[in-house]
């Protein structure tokens, strides 16, 4: 019996979009154990929102210039290999913040090794950004982008919840942080189901793998695609500064410590997941573009409508959590424009690129918002917001109607 063998090698399984949100999941524990277990922590202390969002802000600037060392990642070792590097550190770093006690002294220290853990896992997650983009299908890219933020904001409500919870309810300072350091290093077991990208360095000398790196960033920055999504990187909209402070402003709605550790922890993580998924479905059937926009609009009126409610503790409950599901669709539109524009190429830094320079928005606003609470209390705060996120919107349907009228000539 004749058997035709064919010389075509099968078709690559591509790995599942939700392995991705677990990927991402430590980015997010770094994030939501400063924004919410240390913020609330410290707030409870007598410490002013205005040096809590300091450290939040701090916290931030790694991702504003992570760019810079992004290169590194797809030019050296694997993305693998930089994935779980970066897990072992980011784990370390989580575990020197618990022997830290809570006082206003603490704050520079807790400061540097904020930042250095924030250093570390943008390595990881630029790590998983670049695997995302290889090994994703264009179609299914949105929907991957959904799950990569609901791991990036359901670990910041899983670092936070979990965070604060265990903060309140055991006795030794250091065990919140062991938690959330294991949790971290667990997440490597999602490496097993993507598959990695051939590095260049096999091929190449690391300067000249560089040299095609840059062109790569420059062809893509040059496209219509490309300068839109540059554009809305600064632009403060779907930002979610605010939520950086919810646990430091609980008190102006009267919020228990448990209230805290829960809406602002596993039930924002679940409803941010949900909103993620809900954005990235969207962006894989609407003008990706114009659903940011709409998203950071709806971001825009929760805060409104949040600062003229009662300031009750079940107003704060309703209105962070719809707070939650605005910004888990704003990062999701926001990444599935990005991955739409960057292609393939040098992806991992491409988008750490343009992640980088999205948190300039968040960096200031985080800034503008601890400002605001103290001169004009948590509704100015939160009126300021609302503000700037409509200038934003300005700036930006303008700046589409503008090109479409001819007048901006992009490649």
């Amino acid at each position: 019996m004749n058997q035709t063998i064919s010389d075509t090698p099968p078709a690559h399984k591509h790995a599942r979009p939700i392995v991705f949100l677990f990927l991402a999941l430590p980015f997010g524990i770094v994030g939501g154990y400063v924004t919410v277990t240390f913020a609330y922590l410290y707030a409870k202390a007598g410490i002013s929102v205005e040096l809590i969002a300091a450290l939040v802000a701090a916290s931030l600037l790694p991702g504003v210039i992570k760019f810079l060392w992004a290169p590194l990642v797809d030019t050296t070792l694997t993305l693998k290999k930089w994935y779980v590097l970066s897990a072992i550190v980011t784990a370390a770093g989580i575990l020197a913040t618990g022997l830290l006690p809570i006082k206003e002294s603490s704050l520079p220290l807790l400061t540097i090794i904020v930042v250095a853990a924030n250093v570390s896992v943008s390595f990881l997650y630029t790590a998983a950004n670049g695997l995302g983009a290889h090994d994703t299908p264009d179609e299914l890219k949105g929907r991957m982008s959904g799950y990569l933020q609901a791991g990036n904001l359901g670990g910041s409500g899983l670092g936070g919840g979990a965070g604060l919870w265990l903060a309140q309810h055991v006795s030794y300072t250091w065990m919140p942080a062991t938690a959330l350091a294991i949790s971290c290093l667990l997440c490597c077991a999602g490496l097993f189901f993507v598959k990695e990208h051939p590095s260049t360095v096999q091929a190449e000398k690391v300067l000249t793998t560089l040299g095609n790196l840059f062109k790569d960033i420059w062809s893509t920055l040059k496209t219509r695609l490309g300068v839109f999504a540059m554009v809305l990187c600064f632009l403060p909209l779907g930002t979610g500064a605010a939520g950086n402070l919810w646990a430091a402003v609980s008190s102006n709605w009267n919020a228990s410590a448990d209230t805290v550790a829960f809406v602002t922890g596993l039930m924002s993580g679940i409803i941010t997941a949900v909103g993620c998924l809900v954005g990235g479905w969207i962006c894989d059937r609407w003008d990706r573009q114009i659903a940011y926009v709409i998203f950071g609009l709806m971001q825009a009126v929760c805060c409104v409508a949040m600062a003229y409610s009662p300031h009750t503790e079940w107003m704060y409950i309703f209105w962070t959590s719809l707070y939650a599901f605005t910004l888990g669709m704003a990062y999701a539109g926001f990444s599935a424009f990005v991955f739409e524009a960057i292609g393939k190429g040098a992806a991992a830094t491409k988008y750490t690129v343009y992640a980088s320079l999205s948190n300039v928005p968040i960096y200031y606003m985080t800034v503008i918002d601890g400002w605001a609470h103290t001169h004009y209390g948590p509704t100015g705060m939160l009126n300021t917001e609302a503000v700037f996120a409509v200038l934003g919107i300005v700036l930006f349907i303008g700046m589409l109607k503008y090109a479409s009228r001819g007048k901006v000539a992009i490649a």
